[in-house]
């Protein structure tokens, strides 16, 4: 693995998911909110805006078990621009209720901006214009392979009350094709309507990607390695799949015990069959990362240590203490998205049970891996540890799975994690105590690694109650949602100093320059 890795200059970024911003639906959107939260980035002089997966999301609102590797969440979708179309009225704009301000009501929200979106799907059909007509039907005929498939599984989900693909009628379920030409005619309403949610999130996102380069703030988008059950990728796909007659997995996914959970973690996807996606020149991931980038300007890969050998648990298990590991594709899978892609902007997430050869294959392909900071303080050899950081890896002080960090120092630290912290960078405890999540941003801005990603709730010094998802528990995850009035938090102007002072920006100025200033942390 080389030090110098020329798609990854050096610079830092925050993690927010765009459904943590401020929105008039009581989630956040792609317009205003997110435009002001470029504008945030680049004041403080931020290069990266890493998000979460942008599918859309069903039960749990996890971003990781979303409806479509492919498809757009229409929750993010900013209906204001409708108005000035004439495809909404104000009327309709102001007849949102008072959702809250510091999270997602996900069970309130989504009826209520789906029905702002089939209002405006409605009209579209009446008043679009003679050049919207045109740009909205050859991006349909471009999008054609994955949305086709998509908005029928979207129509016939809506259809079947919600229901998952395998509990459909079996016509349905298997995709005969006699079935599926019918439920196009019968659900023709239903579908274009879902094409034009798509269609919308598409457009509100280019137009956001191409604000966010003209303030010079790249996106770093998220690949989950594997993708739901209830998917239409798994639905139109199932030949890559391991699934039984019924539709039914035989195995899924997930980790062993480790940090977060102790009987680890059953995430329930199912696994692919690899030798199946090797015959086929892996088409579908192909497609599935020129997608990705498409949206955005690097991914992160969840899991890239399934690429290397997954966790393969029986579908009968209830938890994931018995599994086995199964080889992944390796290199080969990599080597054939390159050949068809060219080079890969990737970080890999190379966190949990990582064995020698999650390591080879990572840096040869001379992918960066990740660092969290949180992980570090257990004694000299933990290689999360700044002085032991490489150059060719992303550090995290914390990420969307963990606590805040001033939560996590509070409420999860011991005394002998405490005093090794305290001691390592030769400070008391007391100092360490009145701004812990300042500390770990100063040693992940000064690491030697080339990337640097905070939490917005980090930056902000937020406590447990902003903490965005806890592994291995249903319930409370993914709603937290920062408030208007956050962004004007002074911390930008220290995060700006910063970056600064550890040359995090190439077109900033360096830290010997006169009016470089300094906070204590």
């Amino acid at each position: 693995m080389s030090d110098h890795n020329p798609l990854f200059p050096r610079a830092s970024g925050i993690l927010l998911h765009p459904t943590s911003l401020p929105g008039r639906c009581g989630v956040g959107n792609l317009g205003a909110p997110a435009r002001r939260f470029v504008d945030w980035l680049a004041d403080a002089g931020q290069s990266w805006w890493q998000v979460l997966p942008l599918g859309p999301t069903t039960w749990g609102d996890s971003p990781y078990q979303t409806l479509s590797a492919f498809a757009g969440n229409p929750l993010l979708i900013d209906p204001d621009p409708f108005v000035a179309d004439g495809w909404l009225t104000p009327d309709d704009l102001g007849a949102s209720p008072p959702f809250p301000v510091d999270h997602v009501d996900f069970g309130r929200v989504q009826p209520f901006v789906n029905d702002l979106l089939d209002r405006a799907c409605d009209r579209f059909q009446v008043l679009a214009t003679a050049a919207q007509r045109a740009e909205h039907d050859a991006w349909v005929r471009a999008q054609a392979p994955w949305l086709k498939d998509w908005a029928l599984y979207a129509a016939l989900k809506e259809a079947q009350d919600g229901r998952p693909w395998h509990a459909w009628p079996a016509p349905l379920a298997r995709r005969d094709p006699a079935a599926l030409t019918a439920a196009r005619a019968t659900h023709a309403a239903l579908v274009t309507r879902h094409v034009f949610r798509q269609w919308t999130f598409h457009r509100q996102w280019a137009a956001l990607r191409a604000y966010a380069r003209s303030r010079g703030v790249s996106l770093l988008g998220d690949v989950p390695i594997f993708v739901a059950h209830d998917s239409a990728d798994v639905w139109a796909h199932r030949e890559l799949f391991q699934l039984d007659d019924a539709g039914q997995p035989t195995v899924v996914a997930g980790v062993p015990p480790d940090y977060f959970s102790r009987t680890g973690q059953r995430w329930g996807n199912p696994l692919y069959r690899w030798d199946a996606l090797r015959a086929r020149g892996y088409d579908w991931w192909i497609a599935r990362f020129r997608q990705a980038l498409a949206l955005v300007d690097a991914v992160r890969i969840d899991h890239f240590r399934g690429f290397a050998a997954n966790w393969e648990i029986p579908a009968a298990e209830p938890t994931a203490m018995k599994g086995r590991w199964v080889p992944g594709p390796g290199a080969d899978l990599f080597h054939a998205v390159r050949a068809a892609l060219g080079a890969l902007p990737i970080v890999a997430e190379d966190l949990g049970v990582i064995t020698p050869d999650v390591e080879a294959l990572r840096d040869d392909l001379d992918l960066p891996g990740m660092k969290v900071l949180q992980f570090a303080w257990s004694d000299p050899r933990n290689p999360f540890l700044p002085h032991a950081h490489v150059p060719n890896a992303v550090v995290y002080s914390g990420t969307h799975d963990n606590n805040t960090t001033v939560g996590w120092w509070c409420d999860e630290t011991d005394a002998r994690t405490r005093a090794f912290l305290a001691n390592y960078l030769g400070r008391t405890l007391a100092e360490i105590d009145r701004e812990p999540h300042w500390t770990l941003l100063r040693l992940g801005m000064m690491s030697p690694a080339h990337t640097f990603i905070a939490t917005l709730q980090d930056i902000l010094g937020l406590g447990p109650e902003a903490r965005l998802n806890t592994p291995a528990s249903a319930d409370g995850n993914w709603s937290w949602r920062a408030r208007p009035e956050q962004f004007d938090d002074p911390a930008v102007r220290r995060l700006a100093d910063w970056t600064r002072l550890y040359r995090r920006r190439a077109d900033q100025q360096t830290p010997h320059d006169d009016d470089a200033q300094e906070h204590p942390a």
